[in-house]
């Protein structure tokens, strides 16, 4: 059983190997993938996290407080914001923001943007701590044997085969799951939101 420091380092050896897969979809999609910076797809609506991503932002969250506090205080107000408003409608607990059913996010938030999207320069202020959702959405990669997903600006005119010749097995040790199983050992590991990761992060998982 891992500490959280040695879930952290198992973290960064996840991210590590996600990156590795998700380079190589991009290598094989080519012109196909269409993401870039200010590009917001993908940053509106709320969706769920795991409790490993409300670490790793919580940590993010931290690290840019030393860096650019201007910023960081404008990430807590707008996820205080978020949290306000999502609070009435939402299907979990809203002090410490744990999930319980994520097919029961409000459909008004819809087209709230991230706490964390820079909505001047339409880049996410958090972007090393993102989540590992955030991190897959785009490229296509494998869901199941013969199922895919990706973002739905991407791999225009490619068929269905052209698709599968580009995808990627996201995850396939299962890497996320063994340290999720860690965490939950030390108290964390729950499901929640980025606005409540950031909001109540300490309340999520033991620091």
């Amino acid at each position: 059983m891992r500490d959280l420091v040695q879930i952290e380092s198992a973290d960064r050896k996840l991210l590590d190997s996600l990156a590795a897969s998700l380079e190589e979809a991009g290598r094989r999609s080519g012109d196909w993938l269409v993401c870039k910076l200010g590009c917001t797809q993908c940053c509106l609506g709320p969706f769920g996290i795991t409790g490993l991503d409300a670490l790793r932002l919580s940590r993010g969250l931290t690290a840019l407080q030393a860096k650019d506090p201007v910023r960081a205080a404008a990430v807590l107000s707008r996820a205080a914001e978020y949290v306000a408003t999502i609070a009435p409608f939402y299907p979990g607990d809203t002090v410490t923001g744990e999930l319980w059913d994520e097919d029961h996010l409000p459909l008004s938030m819809d087209d709230a943007p991230c706490p964390a999207l820079d909505p001047v320069t339409g880049g996410c202020d958090l972007y090393e701590a993102r989540p590992v959702t955030c991190r897959a959405f785009g490229p296509v990669t494998r869901i199941g044997d013969d199922r895919f997903a990706a973002c739905e600006l991407c791999y225009n005119g490619a068929s269905d085969e052209q698709m599968a010749a580009c995808a990627v097995d996201f995850d396939p040790d299962g890497l996320e799951r063994q340290i999720l199983e860690d965490l939950a050992s030390q108290g964390g590991g729950g499901m929640t939101i980025v606005a409540y990761a950031l909001a109540a992060g300490p309340a999520l998982v033991k620091q």
